[in-house]
C-alpha cells in the first residue's frame, strides 16, 4: 500500500527504533549471567528507543503532541494532534532473551487513532493501517481478521496479569468460562502483537484488562481496518483511557464477548 507522509514517518522511524533494539537484544544474553542481571540494561534500551522515536516524529512534525510510556509527554502547537508511542512492548520477553516484542506508534487526531504501526524487529514483520486505507504486513500483503465461526475451532489471546495484580482474579474467571470452549488460549506477552495478530488472522480475538493506551492504539486500528471489532468490556467505558479491550473477528466477537462480559455467578 502507498501510505500517506505521515504513516512513512512513523514506518521510518519504526525500522529505526527497531534496529538499535535488536542490537540491545543480543546482548541481553551476555548480561543474563552478569551478577547485576539485564534489568537495567533492558530500561535504558527501553528509554533509548523512546528518545529516539521521540527525535524522529517531532522532527518530521514538530507540532504534533507525543505521549510515550516511558513517561514522555509533550503538548503540541497542534492540539489536534499526538503521537502515542511505545517504544518496546513486551519489556519481560526481551529481558529474558525471547524474540517477541514490538515497537508501536499510533497518530491520533481530534480523539481518533488515524495510523498505527506495530513493528516486531526480531521476525522483521512490519504491521500498519490508515483510517480507511485497510490493513497491511510489510510491503503487499492486505491483513483480513480470521473467518472462523466455530468457537472449538478458535484460538483467543489475553494478558494474564503477574504477581499479585488487581485484573488477576478476574482474568482466571474469564479463562474458566472460555476455555471450555475453545481451541486454545495464548499468552504471549505483547499487547500490541496481540492484536496485530488478531488483525492477521493468527489469533480469532484478544481481550485484556489494566492497558495504557500507548499498549493498544496502533492494534485497535488495525483489527478494525482489517475488519474486526474492537469494544471495551464494559459498555461506556472509554477504549485508551480505561484499557480494557476485548478484540475480535466479526463471526465469532458477540459470543467471545459474551463470555468475557459475563459477570462471574449471573
Amino acid at each position: 500500500m502507498q501510505g500517506s507522509a505521515n504513516l512513512n514517518i512513523m514506518i521510518k522511524a519504526a525500522r529505526k527504533a527497531g534496529r538499535g533494539l535488536v542490537k540491545d537484544f543480543r546482548e541481553v544474553e551476555n548480561l543474563q549471567v552478569s551478577a547485576k542481571g539485564p534489568g537495567d540494561f533492558v530500561s535504558r534500551a527501553d528509554r533509548a528507543a523512546e528518545e529516539l522515536l521521540k527525535e524522529e516524529l517531532l522532527g518530521a512534525r514538530p507540532n504534533y503532541g507525543f505521549l510515550g510510556e516511558e513517561g514522555t509527554e509533550v503538548e503540541g502547537k497542534d492540539p489536534t494532534r499526538r503521537w502515542i508511542v511505545d517504544p518496546l512492548d513486551g519489556t519481560t520477553n526481551f529481558l529474558h532473551g525471547m524474540p517477541h516484542w514490538a515497537v508501536s506508534i499510533a497518530l491520533e487526531h481530534k480523539g481518533e487513532i488515524v495510523a498505527g504501526v506495530v513493528f516486531d524487529p526480531a521476525k522483521d514483520e512490519m504491521f500498519y493501517a490508515e483510517k480507511g486505507q485497510g490493513a497491511w504486513l510489510n510491503d503487499s500483503q492486505r491483513l483480513r481478521v480470521s473467518g472462523r465461526t466455530n468457537m472449538i475451532e478458535c484460538v483467543f489471546a489475553t494478558g494474564v496479569p503477574f504477581g499479585g495484580a488487581k485484573y488477576l482474579p478476574a482474568t482466571l474467571q474469564d479463562l474458566a468460562r472460555l476455555m471450555p470452549q475453545v481451541a486454545g488460549v495464548r499468552r504471549w506477552g505483547s499487547a500490541a502483537l496481540d492484536l496485530a495478530y488478531v488483525a492477521a488472522g493468527r489469533y480469532d480475538g484478544y481481550w485484556e484488562r489494566g492497558l495504557n493506551p500507548w499498549d493498544i492504539a496502533a492494534g485497535i486500528l488495525l483489527v478494525r481496518e482489517a475488519g474486526g471489532l474492537v469494544s471495551p468490556i464494559r459498555e461506556g467505558q472509554d477504549l485508551l483511557g480505561d484499557g480494557q479491550v476485548v478484540a475480535g473477528a466479526g463471526a465469532i466477537f458477540d459470543r467471545f464477548a459474551g463470555v468475557i462480559r459475563e459477570r462471574p455467578g449471573a
